[in-house]
C-alpha cells in the first residue's frame, strides 16, 4: 500500500457541545468528526473535545478517546473516583462499545470475528499494522446491509487498540470508507471517515447502575 497522504490542516468543527447526559460523576457527549479528543502536539492542535468540555465542566477528566475523524458517544469523568472506576471498566472490558461503519466492498458473510494483533507502524506513525509481535486485538462484526459496492456493518471491539477497527477492517479486505490512512482510491474520497461510536454501556461510578448511551450514525 502507498503511504497515506498528509492529513488536511486541522480545522475542527465549531458546533456547540452535544451533551447526551451529565450528573455529579460523569458527562457523556456526542463527539463530532474532525475534533481531537485530547490536545495534540503544538498550539495549533490545542482545541479539542476535552478542552471544550472543561470550559463547561471544569473538573472533567479523560477516560477514553475517539480518533479525531471518528464521531459518536464518549464519556468523561467529573471526579477522580469516577475516572478510576470507569478506567477500570475499560481496562477489564466491562464497558460495551458499539460502532457503525461503512466499508468498501460487499461482505458475503453475515458476521465474523477478526482476531489479529496490532502494533504501530513505526516508519509511518501514527499508522498501525497487523503484526505477530503486536498487542492482542479482537473485533466482532455483523453485516447490516450490502449493496452498490459497499457494506454497512456494526462493530463490537473487545479490545481497545489504537485504530483497531480501521486496521481490522482493512485486514479482511474491507477498509472503512473515507479513511485517510487505510483506504485507497475511490474508497478514500469521502467527506469524512465513515465510522461512528453508536453506543456505550457502562456501570455508573456511584451505585453501579448499568447505563446505555446512544447516538445514531450521521451517515
Amino acid at each position: 500500500m502507498d503511504a497515506p497522504p498528509a492529513l488536511a490542516p486541522y480545522d475542527p468543527p465549531r458546533e456547540p457541545l452535544r451533551i447526551l447526559h451529565d450528573d455529579h460523576e460523569i458527562v457523556v457527549l456526542d463527539k463530532p468528526a474532525g475534533l481531537l479528543s485530547v490536545p495534540g502536539k503544538g498550539e495549533h492542535l490545542a482545541d479539542c473535545l476535552l478542552a471544550r468540555v472543561r470550559a463547561v465542566f471544569p473538573t472533567a477528566l479523560l477516560v477514553h478517546r475517539l480518533d479525531r475523524d471518528t464521531s459518536g458517544v464518549i464519556v468523561f469523568a467529573l471526579t477522580p473516583l469516577a475516572q478510576r472506576h470507569l478506567g477500570w471498566q475499560f481496562e477489564e472490558r466491562r464497558a460495551r462499545k458499539v460502532y457503525v461503519a461503512r466499508v468498501r466492498g460487499e461482505m458475503a458473510e453475515r458476521e465474523g470475528v477478526v482476531d489479529l494483533p496490532i502494533r504501530v507502524d513505526w516508519p509511518n506513525r501514527p499508522r498501525q499494522i497487523v503484526a505477530p509481535d503486536g498487542r492482542p486485538a479482537v473485533t466482532r462484526w455483523k453485516r447490516l446491509r450490502a449493496g452498490q459496492g459497499e457494506t454497512r456493518v456494526r462493530l463490537f471491539p473487545e479490545t481497545g487498540r489504537s485504530h483497531q477497527l480501521r486496521v481490522h477492517m482493512l485486514a479482511i479486505g474491507h477498509p472503512i470508507l473515507g479513511d485517510p490512512f487505510y483506504a485507497e482510491g475511490a474508497a478514500r474520497e469521502f467527506p469524512r471517515l465513515m465510522l461512528h461510536s453508536e453506543s456505550l454501556s457502562i456501570r455508573h461510578p456511584d451505585g453501579g447502575k448499568t447505563l446505555r448511551f446512544a447516538s445514531p450514525a450521521p451517515f
